[in-house]
């Protein structure tokens, strides 16, 4: 079997670049706890699409800006 295709993201980075916004700022301005936003952010969790359309929309980028969808190569 195959490996497992990876949902990555560029979260801290646009955190950083947004006055250095914390985890807990992010997880409150979509309705979140710190640690799903650290879940995610550290690719240990994938989002629900409700939540990464929210994060998306907080640092006013389309989502495929926010999250990258890797492929394994077979």
């Amino acid at each position: 079997m195959g490996a497992k295709p990876r949902i990555t993201n560029d979260i801290r980075t646009l955190r950083f670049h947004m006055n250095q916004m914390t985890q807990e700022e992010l997880a409150h301005l979509i309705g979140v706890t710190r640690q799903t936003v650290n879940a995610i952010e550290g690719g240990k969790y994938s989002p629900s699409l409700e939540v990464a359309f929210a994060i998306a929309r907080v640092f006013d980028k389309p989502v495929e800006s926010v999250f990258q969808y890797i492929t394994p190569e077979r």
